[in-house]
């Protein structure tokens, strides 16, 4: 029984840690991956498993029989498998007044579906007191019984932490995750009821895994999301993707879908808004032309909206995309035409592959998000030092900012970071956005070389005409300066905090009224 019970515990902890994560991508593919929703997820699973541990301990000493651990187990693991199904609909719910910004509907789905957790959780939480108490024959060796189940409960932690994110969710998704994972766990407690208790007991809940196919199979072809427009959704290692058409524009969004990554119309490339904006920064310096630019990079790729953008106006350039998520990439050469011969795609970290890029470049864009974050270490001094050394010497960084109105701490805080590596910066925020874009050249450059350039270029017909709008309405949104505050470093860049905080006072103060 010893080695059944430590497999028993060893698959137990794996599945409670597949299921919390599990908890985050299916909370996340709806309410994105903040760290407030993150923190939410995190906070409650540890008390349902303090619960658990407290109550496990008082039924062990009640009732120390095999048969009943394995029961609680049955249930923990049958309700584990049930969670996204009884989810889904509040989920579904949930979706629709994200779009339309129903904050109390989206604040009662949230809670709903985090408390759905407490009985799986709890009843998990159960089985690691109880097996201790089954182990313990005795006392003079509790200790060295309890520390042998700890140690193998946290051991198919570490499993159920990789297995979920690496193979599970990206290959079946999270729904399926949630069910593999219960299935295996009922299948191990019911061979325990079958082997320690009798055949008999076993055959009482047999039904639970015939009820959980059936639950499946009903269930099987549901999108998560029931979006206006929806065309296609999937699950990568990293996000929940989808795409919709709106009025005859394609869009990718992610995750909680507030933020749009990329667009595709087959009739125009001017979309008024980030995009476009990362062609236009070599013209700070003076008497530039297009045919001056040879090479762009672009941290973020995305669907590559912003390099169909620079094939438009700067021809068959050389074009490297840094983008993290190559199930993203897919989409694009799927969806937004993707299939630019001159593009070299490298999927992986932007940061570290840039820095091992042999290139130097005219035009670096950093377009890189999770929402609502920019990577901290995309934020520091040190990594727009190694920007600066893979670009040319009139070369030029652009890169995107979000914010909110009267807010601008993200900002000053990425231009006084850039400005200790940069001795030019010039910023602009992008009109009925949430935008703004840092331009930093590696020369000293002025904005009249700006405003002269545009001006030439308007005259020239040869200047294809989306250099000239997206210059254009650079010109019309200069902001003039920045507040110098804090300098990020890969030591210490709070920008989750800076970024926590703007949120939350953003909602606060009734500023989802902006978004509609």
């Amino acid at each position: 029984m010893k080695r059944y019970l430590l497999f028993t515990v060893f698959v137990s902890g794996m599945t409670t840690l597949a299921a919390e994560l599990a908890a985050g991508r299916l909370i996340g593919n709806v309410f994105g991956t903040s760290n407030l929703v993150w923190a939410s997820i995190i906070g409650l699973i540890l008390i349902y498993l303090s619960l658990g541990y407290s109550l496990g301990g008082k039924f062990a000493d009640k009732n120390p029989t095999p048969a009943a651990m394995y029961r609680i187990l049955a249930w923990g693991a049958f309700t584990i498998g049930l969670v996204p199904y009884i989810a889904g609909p509040v989920l579904r719910s949930a979706a629709t007044a994200f779009e339309a910004l129903s904050v109390g509907i989206m604040a009662g789905s949230f809670v709903a579906v985090l408390i759905l957790f407490s009985v799986p959780i709890t009843l998990l939480g159960m089985i690691s007191p109880f097996a201790i108490r089954l182990l313990v024959d005795d006392t003079s060796k509790s200790g060295q019984a309890s520390g042998q189940i700890y140690a193998i409960s946290t051991l198919g932690s570490f499993i159920g932490t990789f297995l979920p994110t690496l193979v599970t969710i990206p290959t079946i998704g999270t729904t399926k995750t949630f069910l593999v994972f219960g299935l295996f766990l009922l299948f191990v407690a019911l061979a325990g009821l079958g082997k320690f208790a009798s055949p008999r007991e076993m055959f009482k809940l047999i039904w639970m895994p015939v009820a959980l196919a059936i639950v499946a199979v009903l269930s099987a072809g549901q999108a998560l999301k029931t979006s206006n427009g929806q065309i296609y959704e999937a699950e990568s290692a990293y996000n929940y993707i989808q795409v919709q058409e709106a009025n005859g524009f394609t869009l990718l969004k992610l995750n909680d879908g507030q933020g749009i990554h990329s667009i595709y119309h087959p009739d125009t490339m001017n979309y008024g808004g980030p995009w476009e904006q990362f062609l236009v920064g070599p013209y700070f310096y003076a008497d530039r032309k297009p045919q001056d630019v040879k090479r762009m990079a672009i941290i973020g790729l995305a669907a590559g909206t912003a390099a169909r953008q620079a094939n438009a106006v700067y021809g068959e350039i050389a074009i490297d995309g840094f983008e993290l998520d190559g199930k993203i990439v897919e989409v694009g050469e799927k969806y937004f035409g993707l299939d630019l011969p001159n593009l070299t795609v490298h999927i992986g970290d932007g940061r570290l592959n840039l820095e091992r890029s042999p290139y130097q470049y005219d035009i670096i864009a950093v377009d890189a998000y999770r929402p609502p974050y920019i990577p901290p270490h995309m934020t520091t001094q040190e990594f727009f030092s190694i920007v600066a050394s893979h670009l040319t010497d009139d070369g030029v960084l652009t890169i995107n900012v979000g914010s909110v109105p009267g807010d601008r701490r993200l900002i000053d805080g990425l231009a006084t970071t850039i400005g200790t590596v940069f001795p030019s910066i010039h910023i602009m925020d992008i009109p009925g956005t949430l935008n703004t874009m840092i331009f930093a050249t590696k020369q000293p450059t002025l904005r009249e070389n700006f405003s002269n350039n545009l001006v030439a270029l308007a005259a020239d017909p040869n200047v294809d005409p989306l250099l000239i709008a997206a210059m254009s309405s650079t010109f019309a949104n200069f902001k003039d300066g920045y507040t110098t505050t804090t300098v990020f470093t890969d030591d210490l860049a709070p920008i989750e905090w800076i970024v926590n905080d703007m949120v939350v006072s953003f909602v606060l103060q009734g500023g989802l009224e902006f978004l509609q």
